[in-house]
């Protein structure tokens, strides 16, 4: 079993429900819509009967024609039976185009929903779980749920069809009925051992179609890395295997799908033999009239039609309730960073942060990044954080964020604990520039009033014309209204960040953090930088990442880290005087900025 299975790891917040538990949920999206459901239910007992009805009315023409009633009865049969058809057409239709309009309204609620999850994960979640596999569970799971239900409906058409038939079956002869019932154990077996498997291959095919959205999106948006380096034919070979992964499990589940409905389709077809030998039997004997006979031979296929529909699309309705499975669980995962209270953030907000005693690891029972740490930021202090990778700058910033909850200690904004505020008021007092700034595509005052969108055209414009005199403009085709690109590829690193300080200007937030980047930029486009910089960090408490020495020897204290501890703290000056890790860092890494020193260089070289 394992090995026609084929085994994908489920995702790390994956969880099993109870069928009845998903129907139940389910159920709650379709209550708000409880009026078209009552429409919809009665269209589909309106098809039943008419359904129902079809047979019958054929099979009370051949007793006309058995008895020799007059040709206005079987032009009244006739009549009947084309009114019947055409209602039956007109109400099918009507029912489908309903079901549509109300299905699809659930899928889209149900699709926000499972987007609105996926925003609020933190970002311990993408951590462990990749972006293409959500995407995944938001679009091909909610719109193979679509076609589920619209399925679903068909098929409860069909059993009120047969329920209704098995009453006109009874009335005309008992013993052929439970003849025809006897037989039903056998496809209700069969069904409910295609259902176990059904569930456990489509499973697999969901998350191998997972696996193929995630590398495709991971592929397009890593392309232009891919070409730097020709590695497109990397790449191919990659989605080539994750591909036939795909394909491998699918031939499976086709496999196993496969073998639905010719298997009930044979347990039917030998149930319709043997009630047709005995009912022609019966007609032979007299017990039963030919018409009765005839009905029976007509009510056999609609009566088993159902049943091996039902397990025929049983594949169907499993993938369904994976689909349902898989969206509820990214709906149901739980974030790491819990909020205490939901209290508003001070105001006006002075700044001050503090660390008491908290340690932080990424992993449960991973090797801690801080531990006991201790640090307290003033109100409007610039601090800058110094030190190799992996010394713990980041982590500082993203607990102060709150992307991560840190396992003991506390930390506290102008004395109030962190993990009291709500989280998006206290997130909008944030500005943040991370070291590879993200644009949306859009035009550049697009992505400058992201954080701020009552901001107006008059007050960006200011704001932009203030850094520089404007001259950061002219070098941009439309000004304001260029458009960035994809991720801002038609811009510049550095002019990524100066939309991305920009950004942070208009917010005019109460904390300002800074992770710089690395990346060598233009004189010009590092003036510019600074002096917007310089703005923000006039006005905010600042915490920075730095790489540039002039935002390093302009912080108001210098604190350098090494394996999550605070070895060093102070000015430039004091910290180069001790001569300690600072100054061998700036000696390493800072020392080449300096103009000065650039020029002695240069002086040797010449000499």
């Amino acid at each position: 079993m394992a090995g026609l299975m084929g085994a994908l790891a489920a995702d790390t917040y994956d969880r099993q429900y109870k069928d009845s538990y998903l129907f139940r949920r389910l159920g709650t999206y379709f209550r708000p819509y409880l009026r078209q459901v009552a429409l919809i239910t009665v269209m589909v007992i309106t098809l039943g009967l008419l359904g129902a009805l079809i047979p019958v009315l054929l099979a009370a023409g051949v007793d006309a024609l058995e008895t020799e009633q007059p040709d206005s009865t079987l032009l009244l049969l006739f009549g009947a039976l084309l009114v019947v058809a055409v209602t039956n057409y007109g109400t099918f239709w009507l029912r489908r185009r309903l079901s549509v309009q109300l299905v699809s309204e659930i899928i889209s609620q149900m699709r926000k929903d499972a987007f609105a999850a996926a925003v609020d994960r933190d970002l311990g979640f993408y951590d462990d779980n990749k972006s293409g596999k959500v995407v995944s569970r938001i679009t091909s799971d909610t719109q193979e749920l679509y076609q589920i239900i619209l399925i679903s409906l068909d098929i409860v058409s069909q059993l009120l069809e047969f329920v209704l038939l098995l009453i006109v079956l009874f009335s005309r002869d008992v013993g052929l009925t439970l003849i025809l019932l006897a037989m039903s154990p056998m496809l209700i077996a069969a069904a409910l051992i295609f259902r176990y498997l059904a569930r456990l291959v489509t499973r697999q095919g969901s998350r191998a179609m997972a696996e193929v959205n995630d590398n495709i999106q991971e592929s397009v948006s890593g392309i232009s890395v891919a070409k730097n380096f020709r590695q497109e034919a990397m790449i191919y070979e990659a989605f080539d295997r994750v591909n036939r992964q795909s394909y491998g499990i699918n031939l499976r589940r086709g496999f196993v799908l496969a073998l639905v409905f010719p298997v009930l389709n044979a347990l039917g077809g030998i149930a319709t033999g043997l009630i047709s030998y005995v009912g022609a039997t019966f007609v032979i004997s007299g017990a039963i009239t030919a018409s009765a006979w005839f009905l029976f031979i007509q009510g056999v296929d609609r009566f088993w039609f159902p049943f091996i529909n039902l397990a025929s699309f049983w594949s169907q309705l499993q993938q369904g309730l994976s689909a349902i499975e898989r969206i509820f669980a990214l709906i149901d995962a739980d974030n790491t960073v819990i909020q205490t209270d939901d209290r508003p953030t001070p105001e006006p907000m002075a700044g001050q942060i503090t660390f008491e005693r908290v340690s932080f690891a990424y992993k449960a029972g991973g090797d801690p990044v801080l531990q006991n740490f201790n640090l307290t930021i003033q109100p409007g202090e610039n601090v800058a954080f110094v030190g190799h990778t992996g010394a713990g700058k980041s982590t500082i910033t993203k607990l102060i964020a709150r992307f991560y909850e840190f396992q003991d200690g506390a930390i506290t904004i102008d004395g109030q604990d962190i993990r009291s505020f709500n989280m998006q008021a206290y997130r909008s007092r944030l500005g943040i520039v991370p070291q590879a700034p993200f644009l949306f595509s859009g035009t550049i005052i697009e992505n400058i009033s992201y954080a701020c969108p009552n901001a107006t055209e008059d007050e960006i414009n200011e704001i932009a014309h203030s850094i520089g005199g404007g001259e950061w403009l002219e070098t941009l085709p439309n000004g304001l209204q260029t458009d960035v690109g994809e991720r801002g590829a038609r811009l510049s690193m550095g002019q990524r960040q100066l939309v991305s300080l920009m950004r942070v200007l208009v917010q005019q937030p109460a904390i300002f953090i800074l992770d710089e980047a690395t990346a060598s930029i233009d004189p010009f486009t590092e003036t510019q930088i600074q002096e917007a910089l310089e703005m923000i960090l006039a006005r905010t408490t600042s915490i920075l990442i730095a790489h540039r020495l002039s935002t390093v020897r302009s912080a108001d204290r210098i604190i350098v880290l090494r394996f999550g501890e605070i070895i060093e703290e102070g000015d430039h000056s004091a910290l180069m005087t001790q001569g300690g890790h600072y100054a061998e860092l700036y000696n390493t890494y800072f020392r080449h900025q300096s103009l000065s020193y650039i020029e002695h260089a240069r002086s040797l070289l010449t000499d």
